[in-house]
């Protein structure tokens, strides 16, 4: 027993200041070059190489020809800052007229470090070359997975770490109790050699049942165990990020988004003038799959897919007349908000300019589409706080006209503050 004592007191405080340093590195590791990559490839790799010129200027180098604080700022909305006068803006768009940067409101601070930081590391693997390349590709990845720490989980690390100052505290206490008991007392340990096995083993749970300590530390950590398993499944109650449906239709984005390059309110044309983006009708599909029955893929003859579409219309494409047996397509709902949840497409994509991306993802590079946000009300929140309020447009020139009303004592009525508007009562 005292060389468990002993044990102890050596490495309680090596594996302390271990756990500290693990802190100090998680919160202070804030870039993630192996997240940027991903990021980089959704929203900047359209338009943007980090070596040599595409659509957009080069990246190589970004660091040093602007300072960090002007790049958040350009990339969360570059058209304000074009608009502000703001001389480098206005230069660096006069460069490219025919390729305007959009602007990102979606992406974080933290996110446009790491774009940053992949750029960074991408100029040190050319820089190093060959197999210097290679380590400084492997060091990066060991700081990336070092930095994939959040708020939250930065705060179960300080828990995780209280915890374990708590065991270590509790440890050395018991340890201590158990060395003066043996000191002052006869053994506690029976001799197994004496006695019957299974009288021993129960005789040994009884006194170990008595041992309020050990009982204590048994019922923390069960307590501690269900509290996390608790909490992480109620956190994640009406979470379906990643949700991926077997579709009636295997309906290809990235081919008719990305290849196609087909715009997304030709078939989704609600998110420009009503709360639902609507899922367009099989007729929508036969203005392209009248004439578009084939594909190489099946030596010439009518794909299955699209087979699947003439039957739900009862369409035969050698007469190329309907028949009077049609069927709605059964599609499976991805993206779905609670009841209690309102939310309207046209108020975000006309009124606020946000572009289909910010909530669904790299869609046009989707073979099929699966839910890319959590659509929590955090990650509303967020986004809310970081996009600013573009007041160009009809609505906020009557709020202002109302507001000139209300100060000369003239009558305001809720119709001309959009009282008559269809979507305030009717979803």
């Amino acid at each position: 027993m005292r060389n468990i004592s002993l044990f102890f007191g050596r490495f309680a405080k090596p594996v302390s200041v271990a756990l500290g340093l693990l802190f100090a590195v998680s919160t202070l590791q804030a870039q993630d070059a192996k997240e940027g990559e991903t990021l980089f490839k959704a929203n900047c790799s359209t338009c943007h190489k980090v070596f040599g010129k595409f659509l957009g200027p080069e990246l190589a180098g970004v660091s040093e020809r602007h300072d960090e604080a002007w790049l958040l700022k350009w990339i969360h909305n570059a058209p304000a800052m074009i608009a502000s006068g703001d001389a480098a803006a206005v230069a660096l768009d006069a460069q490219f007229p025919n390729a305007a940067m959009t602007a990102f409101p979606q992406l974080s601070e933290d996110n446009i470090k790491n774009i940053l930081a992949y750029v960074k590391a991408e100029e040190g693997k050319k820089a190093a070359g060959g197999d210097a390349a290679g380590g400084a590709a492997g060091a990066g990845g060991a700081a990336a997975a070092s930095g994939d720490a959040s708020n939250f989980m930065i705060i179960g690390l300080v828990a995780v770490i209280a915890l374990a100052f708590g065991v270590i505290l509790v440890l050395n206490k018991v340890i201590r109790t158990l060395e003066r008991v043996l000191v002052n007392s006869k053994p506690i340990i029976p001799d197994l050699t004496e006695k019957a096995p299974g009288k021993d083993y129960m005789a040994t749970l009884k006194r170990m049942a008595k041992n309020k300590k050990l009982v204590f530390f048994t019922v923390l950590l069960l307590a501690v165990f269900l509290g996390s398993a608790g909490w992480k499944t109620l956190w994640n109650v009406g979470v379906h990020e990643g949700y991926q449906p077997v579709q009636p239709i295997k309906f290809s984005h990235q081919l008719h988004a990305g290849v196609n390059q087909i715009d997304c309110a030709y078939c989704h044309g609600g998110a420009y003038k009503s709360k639902n983006a609507s899922i367009p009708s099989a007729n929508v599909c036969m203005n392209c799959h009248t004439a578009i029955t084939a594909s190489e893929k099946y030596d010439g003859e009518l794909s299955p897919e699209i087979a699947k579409i003439y039957r739900a219309l009862d369409y035969n494409p050698e007469t190329m007349e309907y028949g009077p047996n049609k069927r709605p397509i059964e599609w499976v709902r991805i993206h779905n908000l609670p009841d209690f949840a309102y939310f309207n497409h046209s108020q975000h994509v006309v009124v606020a300019g946000v572009e289909c991306e910010t909530c669904h993802g790299p869609i046009n590079t989707m073979e099929e589409v699966y839910q890319y946000s959590p659509l929590t009300m955090k990650w509303c929140i967020d986004c809310h706080q970081r996009t600013e309020v573009n007041a160009d447009n009809a609505y906020y020139e009557q709020l202002i006209a109302a507001h000139e009303q209300l100060k000369k004592g003239e009558k305001v009525t809720a119709a001309m503050l959009g009282g008559l508007e269809c979507g305030k009562c009717h979803y």
